[in-house]
């Protein structure tokens, strides 16, 4: 719960420094925890990985409110600006991300211990990577090397 603690004192310190936007990020992400711990069928504590799954699905639609607000064009510009803060305030609860060089490796190694030759087995090769390594690597980024490294063998 050590995630939780964090959160919470956060709040507080936003709260207390009078900052709207952190304090306004911060009640959602605990709102999304409280709205998971009471959901039908959760069962047990409210562990770091259940606090990083929420914020990783709340960024997530953050990310795809991004996408429909910048149709809207220069009218949606300010929200947009609003929704990367919230996403990028969010991204300190998540564990970092692979970079290219660290995931095209983790690609490789699946490759070769898949046998996979053909542009076709990319998505076997995604699925492992992913699978081992869920909270660690970008699955597009997975797909996107995958298929270039098979498309070149």
């Amino acid at each position: 719960m050590a995630l939780v603690n964090d959160i919470d004192h956060l709040l507080k310190e936003a709260m207390r420094a009078k900052d709207p936007r952190t304090t306004d990020v911060l009640r959602m992400v605990k709102t999304r925890i409280t709205e998971r711990r009471t959901s039908p069928g959760f069962s047990g504590d409210v562990t770091d990985a259940v606090v990083q799954e929420v914020v990783a699905a709340y960024a997530k639609q953050l990310e795809k409110a991004i996408v429909e607000y910048q149709r809207v064009g220069e009218r949606g510009a300010e929200t947009v600006a609003g929704l990367r803060f919230e996403i990028d305030y969010c991204r300190r609860f998540l564990p970092q991300k692979l970079g290219g060089d660290e995931t095209l490796a983790l690609v490789q190694a699946a490759i070769s211990e898949l046998s996979a030759s053909l542009p076709k087995d990319a998505g076997r090769v995604v699925g492992h990577v992913v699978k081992a390594h869920r909270d660690r690597v970008d699955p597009a980024l997975v797909k996107r090397l995958a298929e270039e490294a098979l498309t070149a063998k």
